[in-house]
């Protein structure tokens, strides 16, 4: 038996009802860095914080909660080290014969996404060495493409994306940024 990749817990998101309010009072108390926000498809807003600028975001707000909703919970996210490993892991999930999974490409990370018995959505990723404006999803297939494939696919798309640049650059500015926005805390 082959040994395990490792993985960390990286990022969470909620769902949420009043969508300002929660974005204002997540960044009022811990003082997250807005690093992007969008719309889904369907319109609904949602908001990528961080407060490490190794990380696109920690924390993700998105619209879409229905009022009285029991689950507040987004997608659970772990981290890990390569494409490889994500493979690792869409291979032991595949394995589960879980109702639902989704493998994409985010431009800077790849991902596969599944629905645990509960149906509280999961996700394993690693980075890219990309960077990409979010939200950004395209479907990969690791049925049907070894990882060469992908990371090709990959380069492409998101080389071809408006706001590309390497994840170290945006990393570096990042952190400008957040230092400047510290100095008007301070």
């Amino acid at each position: 038996m082959s040994r395990q990749p490792e993985i960390a817990l990286h990022h969470a998101g909620i769902w949420v009802t009043d969508f300002e309010r929660m974005v204002a009072f997540y960044r009022s108390i811990f003082n997250f860095h807005v690093s992007d926000e969008g719309r889904y498809p369907d319109g609904k807003r949602l908001i990528f914080l961080t407060l490490d600028p190794t990380a696109h975001h920690t924390f993700v707000i998105a619209e879409g909660r229905p009022a009285g909703s029991p689950s507040t919970v987004n997608q659970l996210s772990f981290r890990t080290d390569s494409l490889a490993s994500v493979r690792h892991y869409w291979e032991a999930v595949t394995r589960e014969k879980v109702k639902r999974m989704v493998t994409l490409t985010h431009g800077n990370a790849w991902s596969v996404y599944f629905w645990d018995p509960e149906d509280n959505r999961v996700e394993v990723f690693a980075d890219t060495p990309w960077h990409v404006p979010q939200p950004c999803g395209e479907p990969i297939d690791f049925a049907k493409s070894n990882d060469d494939e992908i990371f090709e696919f990959t380069r492409k798309l998101a080389g071809g994306l408006t706001g590309f640049q390497a994840f170290d650059d945006w990393r570096k500015e990042t952190a400008l940024a957040m230092a400047d926005e510290r100095k008007l805390v301070d």
